[in-house]
This record gives C-alpha cells, structure tokens and sequence, in this order.
C-alpha cells in the first residue's frame, strides 16, 4: 500500500483540536484526524530518514522560533546520536540501524544563545567508505541489518559493522560514542573530532573472554556440546569475521548514589550458542574498574537494554534461536545476515534474571528465571529499583518498552527493503486489531520472600487511561535505581490513517502512581523522537524540562524543543523552539545525553 514514484508537494500543517480525556483526570491530546492520503504518509516517512552529508563542526548559533530560553535551564550540552546516511552514491541503501553515526550538540552554555554543532563519528568503517577528496560514499560493509545493492554479497565478510550510532555518554571528562557490538568511539567534546576507540573492557588475563566450562565442570552431555561448539566457533567468529571477544552493549547506567558508569558485555559466540555470558563492569569517575561480575546463564538470549537496583542487575531476556533456511540466505548474500537469527516463541513467558550485583545471594538460585507471565520482547528500560515489602522480602519493580515476539522481523526493521531502497512504514504500523503486537510500555513487579526466593511475578498496563504504542522511556536520571513516580515516554496520537503507530509525534508524562497521563502533540506531519529530562536541580521529582528533537518533514525542517515537564499537557508546555538551518536537517536521532557543564 506504499508504494509511489515522488513525493508530494508539502504543505502546511492543519491545526489541533485539544481535549480532555473523561477516562482521566489529565490532559490527553485527542487531535483531529489529519485527513492524509497514502502517498502523502509514505514521504513523510521517508523524509524523516534522508541522510544528511553535510557537517558543522563550527558552532551555529540556532535561530528562537519560539519562547525563550528557560532562565533556570542549567547550563550545558545536549548530545543527540544516531544514523546519518543511509544510501551511498552506488546505489545502495541500509538500514537505519547500520546507519553512519552522526552526532549532533545543543550548547546551551552561553544563557540565551544556543550553539549547534553535528559532526560524523570517524569510525573504521567511515574512513574506508567515505573518500575524503571527492566526499563520495561506497559502501563496503555489510552490516549486521543490511544488503549492499551494489556492493560485494557473497563472501563478504565484513558484517561488524561498528557505526558508533546508537548511545552517547559523558562521563570521568570523556564523550563517548557506543554502538551494539565493538568499542566505543571517543569524540573531543570541543570540536566533535573523533580521537579513537577505547577498549573499556580490555582484560590483562589472557583467558579473557574464554567462557568454556572445564571438563570437571561439564554437568551432562549438553555441556560438553556447547563448549566444543564454542572452542569451533571462536577462530570463524574472531579470526575471520573479526568479531571482538566480547560485544560491548551500547545501553549503559548512570549510579548517582555511588557515582558509577555501569556497562554489560556478551560474548561474541553466544549470539550463536543456547547459553549466554554476561559481564557488568563499574566504573567511578575518573574511570578505574571498581567491579566486574560475570554471569552465565543457560539459554540463548538476545539482550539490548537493561536495569539494575541496589541489589541486583535486572535483565529481561529475549529468547532467540538459530534460522537455518534464514542463515542459508544470509550467506548467500541476498538477505542481511542477521536473518540468521530468529524469536524463540516455544515459551509462552518471559525470563527474567535478578543477578546478585555485590553479595552472592546464596537463598536463590539466580541461573534460574523468574518467568513473567506474558511472552515480551523488551526494548527500553527506564528504570528499576527495590522496596522493602509489606510482606518483609523485597519487592523489584522496572519498567520497560516490550512488544510481541510475532512482530519482530530482523531484516524488516524499519521497514527496510533492500530491493527498493527505501523504508515501507506498513511494518512499523500494524493492522487494524494488531495494535498490542507493537511496543508498549508495562510495569513489572517481582516479589521476594525475606530470605530472597521467588514469590510471584505480575505485568501490568503503567495506565487504564493510556494504551497507545510507545517507546524511549525515560525518568529524572537523578531517581535512577531508586522508586520513581513519573516516566516520559515518545508515543502516537493515532491522527495518522496511514501512520497511526509510528513515528511518534507526542510526548506522553506517566504517573507511575495513581495512572494518571498528560501529553503534549508536536503537530500534523510533525515527529519526535526520544525525551531527554533536564532537571532544574529541585527537589520535587517531575521539577524540570524536556528536550526533544523535533521533524517537521512538510518542510524538511528539524526543531529542538523545551517542554516544562510540569506543564506538560498544558497550553504553555512549550517554552522554546530552536530552528536548525534548513541545509543541515538531520534524520531520526536514536539516543541523547545531557552533560552538565
């Protein structure tokens, strides 16, 4: 239903009836339905991922297109990453997942001017498929999610295709750029330049990254399997496809209490093996390893993003399996090679791992799941902690992003089409009565008896009054780890006919509390992507603004924009809107960071 030869004349947006849901006691935005036509909903979403080539490594200073900056914003910089290019002048086009990483900086450090700057992470895979006389682009990588149209299929090797897009962090005096899978990427914080990769799980052990059970360890015939398939494995993997021995996650946590960067590594063979290995590393503030744990758990699990408490790192695994007639065509060069993996949907509910973080809790036995009783596939956390229950054990509670195992599809992520090089937004938007298939945030609660075992396990909806898709969950990162009342989330307003799921195009403030929701709606043709809370430095929780880059693709014009969380839901929500020039609009940013200056 999306397939058209151009793109429509732009025009302008229509205006947004506003009214109160009687459901809820918050403002809900209800806007009138749009009135789109298909080939209009199809640009529009192709807009949103033009790739953007140009840079600006020297400041912009960004026009007001409306309010003012908050005088109470502290000062700082907000950090925006995610894919830059998508097609290469070859003919060949990947998903927004392999997509180049393209960082972009909002200085706020000067009051009332506010400073722009984007620059491209000069990863490995950057220098060779960009010429740096002529500024042509030749991609040569595969990718993990990717098919190059006119580029080498068979026998290509390069599949780890570290783009440094996905997470950006600033901590202990340095930016850091991290990607699914390999090293970071170092980026002075002043010029954008990109000083190098940093090998922050680097080990002195030589045995590092071997995770075999030794023979007086082997339980029964399996085990005795799975590590000669991984002693196999191991050369292929890291000799020929040069794979690191162990995949740095891009997700990481910031510990206020204790002033700690919290990271987790896998290890490269475990994409492949029905057992997983999981390495959490601290850091402090000046970046000295203040622990490592190791874990291995038996089952093949598929990890993105996670949580910890002050007891425990939270994971909620997503089971995978090996596609054989996927990884047939995989090889062959005619599918992404990651259609060699798929969903495991032989279990009707989800695993959950509570692993010791500092005692070993020798009352459970943390290698065995708490199965929640609903099959989830997590996204996004936005946050997790602990309480001390009325029954005297301990209560874990997190929230998170989840959606439907049927919906995931790896090589359709995105909608991308190879074929066609462009991006179908059916798969991103379900049919009529399939909406839940699609992510939704819920809340989990595992309750502990007083000596640590396992009691009971509940899902639920954050809210009765909201259940529209949604994604990018965040809090006050200053109530991280600990109980919070509020969590912000992008989500839909369902006034696309064509667009009804996705892209976002509201920001949604949750009350973790009593259910109770408010939001605020961009605009027609207008998308948004993940919040990012800015905190005034109060007390109250909720006491702050909200940064969130803004799409206006019927222009082609991309905003920065300050909503008082407070009043979101209000008509003066909106405190200021920054203008990015026309000339270096940007696609859909993936994560960002504020870094107090």
């Amino acid at each position: 239903p999306f397939f058209h030869s151009r793109p429509p004349s732009p025009r302008a947006p229509s205006k947004a009836a506003v009214s109160y849901g009687a459901a809820s006691s918050s403002p809900v935005l209800r806007p009138e339905p749009s009135g789109e036509s298909a080939e209009e909903a199809y640009w529009d979403y192709q807009f949103l991922f033009a790739s953007q080539r140009s840079e600006s490594p020297n400041p912009i200073l960004l026009r007001i297109a409306e309010g003012s900056v908050p005088a109470d914003l502290p000062q700082g910089i907000y950090y925006l990453i995610g894919p830059g290019l998508l097609s290469d002048d070859q003919g060949s086009s990947i998903n927004p997942l392999d997509g180049h990483g393209y960082l972009r900086a909002f200085d706020f450090s000067g009051g009332d001017s506010v400073w722009y700057s984007a620059k491209y992470v000069e990863t490995e895979a950057h220098r060779e498929e960009r010429d740096g006389e002529t500024g042509r682009w030749r991609f040569t990588h595969r990718g993990t999610f990717s098919v190059l149209r006119r580029g080498k299929r068979v026998g290509n090797l390069k599949v780890m295709k570290n783009v440094a897009n996905t997470c950006v962090v600033s901590w202990g005096g340095r930016l850091l750029c991290l990607w699914e899978g390999g090293d970071p990427y170092e980026i002075d914080p002043k010029t954008l330049g990109t000083i190098g990769t940093v090998d922050l799980i680097g080990d002195p052990d030589p045995k590092a990254g071997d995770h075999r059970l030794r023979p007086g360890e082997w339980r029964d015939f399996r085990d005795f399997v799975i590590n000669v398939a991984a002693q196999l494995l191991k050369p292929i993997l890291r000799g020929v496809f040069k794979m690191p021995p162990k995949r740095l996650l891009s997700h990481y946590k910031i510990d206020g209490e204790r002033k700690r960067l919290i990271v987790l590594a896998c290890s490269t063979e475990d994409m492949l093996l029905p057992r997983s290995n999981f390495t959490f590393y601290e850091f402090d503030g000046d970046f000295e390893l203040k622990q490592r744990k190791e874990f291995i758990v038996e089952d093949h699990l598929l990890i993105h993003d996670w949580g910890f408490t002050d007891s425990y790192y939270v994971l909620m695994g997503n089971r995978i399996k090996l596609d054989m007639p996927g990884s047939l065509v995989a090889a062959s060069g005619m599918a992404p090679m990651v259609s060699a993996l798929a969903p495991n949907t032989r279990h009707n509910s989800t695993p959950i791992y509570l692993l010791p973080r500092f005692s070993a809790d020798q009352q459970r036995d943390w290698k065995v799941p708490i199965e929640a009783p609903a099959q989830l596939w997590s996204t996004h956390f936005s946050n997790s902690f602990e309480e001390q229950g009325s029954h005297g054990g301990l209560v874990v509670q997190f929230q998170a992003a989840v959606c439907s195992y049927q919906w995931i599809n790896f090589p359709k992520m995105f909608g991308y089409d190879w074929r066609s090089s462009r991006l179908d937004p059916a798969y991103m938007n379900a049919t009529q009565g399939k909406e839940a298939m699609l992510s939704h945030l819920v809340n989990v609660k595992i309750k502990l008896d007083v000596g640590g075992a396992y009691k009971e396990c509940s899902v639920d909806e954050p809210s009765k009054h909201w259940r529209r898709s949604a994604d990018f969950p965040v809090i006050n990162p200053a109530f991280a780890g600990k109980k919070n009342s509020y969590v912000y989330a992008a989500t839909c307003s369902g006034s696309r006919q064509f667009l009804p799921h996705f892209p976002f195009d509201t920001v949604v403030k949750l009350n973790c509390q009593d259910g109770s929701v408010s939001s605020w709606w961009a605009g027609n043709r207008r998308f948004i992507g993940e919040p990012t809370f800015v905190s005034r430095g109060g007390t109250e929780e909720d006491d702050g603004y909200i940064l969130v880059a803004e799409y206006e693709v019927s222009k082609q014009m991309c905003y920065l924009v300050i909503l008082d969380a407070k009043r979101i839901g209000k008509a003066d929500a909106v405190k200021t809107k920054l203008e990015v020039p026309s000339f270096l609009r940007f696609p859909l940013g993936f994560h960002g960071f504020w870094a107090n200056t």
